[in-house]
């Protein structure tokens, strides 16, 4: 592929830092190297000289004084390289990319940064973008700026609908609009495992037709995962991701640990054409350098002392809590919401996708009366690319609220719902 048409010209006019090249040299090394190019503090004057993290099993991480240089020291941009050859053989194993020989992997400070960074590199203001609706606030927050021609794709329980995604673009000729730089959709932006706010997932067939109109219209698809790992459901029957059927080359993934190791290490990951994940490597040397050390060298040592079979073991239980959470969640739904909401049962995630048929809107509900109700919930229209428009939904979370606390809060909130109805009604 050509991908000159989807990097804007600032991200084009980005060039290499050399003092970051340089310090890249470091990685494989000679001991005979003198190195006089970088500006690294001594690591003798760092107060830290080794650390122990005890896991929940009892066993202990250690990091020895020669690796807590590497936690404390300025690394390589595209990431701690015991960890970026840990996440190849992961993507590898998960994925098969199919063009993996022309693809890359870069670490990210958590996978908005990698987002965020992406959008920078494609979008101008005033683009066409086309993305899922509801939508993810944190992307909508990256975007908005841009104040971008937004192109919203409904769906249903089974996620975006390819022929809603059809629909959206027929303004478009397919032929006329492939290689033109300005003016027609660049990018598609999807979360489609556990969707963050519906809690749904895209099924293979959806996933192929989107994938084929996609290549029809020459799109980038930004395929935004940070769920794939609370998915509700054995591993070998998740359903495949955009980038293992990536014949074109068009697939940016987005992954992270967040949601399975620890939200605060902010690490993750972004894998696909080497030509755009090399400009997303320009924008972190510049911004971030690279992802903080010292959760790179945590997570690197985690994944080695576990093994393969010990991290999916724990992403299994992973799974059952949270699956566990959301069936608590569905049974007080059911006792305090049936007859006031509408909603899908999550395929996995931490949100209960909410709607109101009564309400007209329910931004003024939850924003200025849940709290007098001691509940709070994020109104739909934070998800919406217009939020200008009426929305009746709104999500709840269940990641770490009680069962006990579930009840108190769907009661309260079914509290609210009458009292808004009687309100529209007088």
């Amino acid at each position: 592929m050509n991908y000159t048409r989807f990097i804007t010209r600032v991200s084009q006019n980005r060039q290499p830092s050399l003092i970051r090249e340089l310090t890249s040299l470091l990685t494989d090394a000679s001991p005979e190297l003198v190195f006089m190019a970088g500006g690294l503090p001594n690591p003798q004057m760092f107060p830290f000289q080794a650390a122990s993290v005890t896991l929940r099993d009892g066993r202990a991480l250690t990091i020895h004084p020669d690796l807590m240089t590497d936690c404390l020291q300025y690394g390589p941009t595209p990431g701690y390289p015991p960890l970026v050859k840990q996440l190849k053989n992961l993507t590898q194993k998960l994925h098969a990319p199919p063009r993996w020989s022309e693809s890359d992997l870069i670490v990210t400070a958590g996978s908005q940064d990698g987002l965020c960074k992406a959008l920078e590199m494609m979008i101008d203001p005033g683009d066409y973008i086309v993305t899922q609706e509801p939508c993810y606030t944190g992307t909508l927050s990256i975007l908005n700026p841009y104040k971008p021609k937004y192109i919203p794709v409904k769906g249903d329980h089974e996620g975006m609908d390819p022929y809603a995604l059809k629909e959206a673009l027929s303004q478009w000729n397919p032929d006329d609009i492939r290689d033109l730089e300005s003016g027609v959709p660049k990018v598609l932006y999807i979360n489609p495992n556990a969707c963050n706010p519906t809690g749904v997932s895209v099924n293979e067939q959806r996933r192929r037709q989107i994938y084929d109109i996609a290549s029809d219209y020459n799109l980038i698809i930004l395929e935004d995962d940070p769920y794939y790992f609370v998915q509700f459901g054995d591993m070998k029957d998740f359903p495949p991701s955009f980038l293992s059927m990536d014949t074109d080359g068009r697939v940016l993934r987005f992954d992270s640990f967040s949601k399975v190791l620890s939200s605060g290490i902010r690490v993750g990951y972004v894998t696909g054409p080497k030509p755009l994940v090399q400009r997303i490597a320009l924008h972190k040397q510049v911004s971030i350098l690279h992802a903080p050390s010292i959760s790179q060298v945590l997570v690197s040592e985690l994944l080695r002392t576990w093994g393969e079979e010990g991290f999916f073991k724990h992403t299994e239980a992973v799974q059952e809590f949270y699956r566990a959470q959301r069936d608590s969640m569905l049974a007080a739904a059911d006792k305090h919401l049936t007859g006031l909401c509408e909603w899908a049962v999550p395929t996995g995630g931490m949100f209960l996708w909410l709607k109101v048929p009564a309400v007209i809107d329910t931004w003024d509900m939850i924003m200025k009366r849940a709290l007098e109700k001691n509940v709070i919930l994020v109104p739909g229209k934070a998800f919406m690319c217009d939020p200008s428009t009426p929305c009746q939904y709104m999500r709840a979370a269940f990641s770490v609220i009680t069962q006990e606390k579930m009840d108190k809060g769907l009661k309260n909130l079914s509290e609210l719902i009458r009292e808004e109805i009687e309100r529209q009604q007088s």
